[in-house]
């Protein structure tokens, strides 16, 4: 058994030919996916792709990238959004200066949003973070993120920041990065991450792992990801694959493994 963590099986690469990632995924065992919001917009399309199989659950939430129409999302239309079963997730939420100018007040002010909307509904946050982890960190521990729990997606940050996501109580999850062979310093935190903390994504449609690394991504190809942090540890794959597993349904307590 094998979870992928985050994945967009909303968007057009994957939804085009939804059966087939599904039947691509039992076939590479890997059992269940979370599919993740970005917009308000695409909410209801990623609703409707959790109801694929009860293998399948979804997130609720606005990427920190998006600007959509200029509305902002409020704590109650999140609450709203996850007052669902197959919601188990708030976000994907958090910052990212990497690709905005200018002021950014805007995203600080939507990811306290987030943050406020999953302690109110007690489901995990999924956040984003790019070239603003102290800011990220701040404004988790000044939100009080840790009472709501959650994940540090696709993460690339260094093993410090990773020490203080996990001292607010947060996962750190691994994509197809890890495998890249410039990705020196992930492999780094990847052998120190607690295997108790510790989750594993695709991100797909992106970041393909080695060795479909430039093609498209898909959920089947999470276990080369934990086949890569295996090898970094020198551990069995059963044991990343079972271990990733079990907090992927810890952290995610609203998801019932069938």
């Amino acid at each position: 058994m094998l979870v992928d963590s985050h994945c967009h099986l909303d968007f057009p690469e994957l939804s085009s030919d939804l059966p087939g990632v599904l039947a691509r995924m039992r076939e590479n065992g890997v059992t269940h996916a979370l599919t993740i919001s970005t917009t308000l917009e695409t909410f209801p399309a990623v609703r409707r792709v959790a109801d694929a199989g009860p293998n399948v659950w979804c997130s609720a939430g606005v990427h920190p990238d998006e600007r959509g129409d200029g509305r902002e999302v409020s704590v109650g239309e999140l609450a709203k959004m996850a007052d669902d079963d197959k919601v188990v997730a708030i976000g994907e939420t958090g910052l990212d200066y990497f690709r905005v100018e200018g002021d950014t007040e805007w995203q600080r002010e939507r990811f306290r949003t987030h943050i406020r909307a999953a302690r109110r509904v007690g489901k995990p946050l999924v956040i984003h973070t790019r070239a603003a982890a102290e800011d990220t960190l701040r404004i988790m521990e000044e939100e009080g993120a840790g009472e709501a729990g959650g994940v540090m997606h696709c993460f690339t940050e260094t093993w410090e920041v990773a020490q203080a996501a996990m001292a607010l109580g947060f996962h750190i999850s691994f994509s197809g990065i890890v495998t890249f062979k410039n990705a020196k310093h992930l492999k780094e935190v990847a052998q120190q991450v607690p295997l108790d903390r510790m989750l594993v994504e695709t991100d797909s449609p992106y970041l393909a792992p080695v060795p479909h690394r430039g093609k498209s991504n898909q959920p089947a190809y999470v276990r080369h990801v934990a086949e890569e942090i295996a090898r970094l540890r020198g551990i069995g794959f059963e044991e990343v694959a079972a271990r990733t597993t079990e907090n992927f349904f810890r952290l995610f307590r609203h998801a019932a493994p069938a």
